[in-house]
């Protein structure tokens, strides 16, 4: 698989991710002490819809169109509004027209002590990521692989954050290699908040991903906690197009868990795509 971001921005994967990144990043604020965000595959930062790319796959079409026209109740609308928020910054009143990423919702959410430290190694979408972020003296952006500056970069100076490592999972090994980058970062930094994401194509690959990523949370002084999230639009089929999309988040708030469930029951019916979407949140066991 290859998950170019410019081909799927705005799609379902995009916005369940990204809801997760915001209501991680709010909680994080409610503590004066100030919190870094390391991305390790950062990606371009704001995404034309109107271009090439959105537009042959039309993913945002049936993601972040859909939920920004949905119905939801008084209390998930309130937890979604953050992100919400952040996406129609970047579009002109009532028009769909740009997509920012992971580094650009972070961005939004960072206050005057917070920093972000970005990788990407493409040539092009680094540029796009420089210029996105306008010499902003918050967040760095790194000429580096993602894979060698995870273990390097931790722990920050600021000992509160949250690291998102979101790969293109372009080589087979990828559920492999994610396990071990995160095992090598996380005998480093056990305290801080990580998000693994990856593509719910193989049960076998997800299984052993979470089981694995659990085992080293729990052994963890003191021990911490795995919150998996999964979300299918519609079944899996070999060969097609993802359907289904996964999270794990390491030592997550305490708050998560309830917020997401409220969430995403009501992201079902709006995301589904030939019928309602179905989701998966539970914390596995070591």
């Amino acid at each position: 698989m290859n998950y170019r971001h410019a081909f799927h921005a705005g799609g379902f994967a995009d916005v369940i991710k990204h809801i997760v990144l915001t209501r991680i990043l709010v909680y994080l604020q409610e503590k004066p002490a100030a919190f870094r965000v390391i991305d390790t595959h950062a990606g371009a930062g704001l995404y034309d819809l109107t271009g090439d790319e959105a537009t042959r796959s039309g993913e945002f079409l049936t993601g972040i169109a859909r939920l920004l026209q949905a119905r939801l109740s008084e209390q998930a609308y309130a937890l979604v509004a953050p992100y919400l928020d952040i996406v129609r910054s970047f579009n002109p009143p009532g028009e769909l027209v740009a997509y920012p990423g992971s580094p650009l919702i972070a961005r939004a959410l960072l206050r005057p002590q917070d920093r972000m430290t970005l990788c990407e190694l493409a040539p092009v979408p680094r540029k796009q990521l420089i210029d996105a972020l306008r010499r902003d003296t918050q967040a760095r952006v790194v000429d580096l692989d993602g894979w060698v500056a995870l273990p390097a970069f931790v722990p920050p100076n600021e000992r509160r954050g949250l690291v998102l490592i979101d790969p293109a999972f372009e080589a087979k090994d990828e559920f492999e290699r994610l396990a071990d980058r995160f095992a090598t970062a996380f005998a480093k930094w056990t305290t801080g908040i990580y998000v693994l994401w990856y593509p719910a194509k193989s049960r076998r690959a997800t299984e052993q991903l979470a089981e694995r990523v659990a085992h080293l949370a729990a052994a963890a002084k003191p021990p911490g906690k795995v919150l998996r999230i999964e979300f299918s639009v519609a079944p899996q089929i070999e060969g097609e197009a993802l359907t289904s999309t996964g999270l794990l988040v390491v030592n997550p708030p305490w708050t998560l868990h309830d917020e997401l469930k409220l969430i995403l029951q009501e992201l079902q019916r709006p995301l589904g795509q030939g019928g309602a979407a179905r989701f998966r949140l539970e914390f596995p066991k070591a």
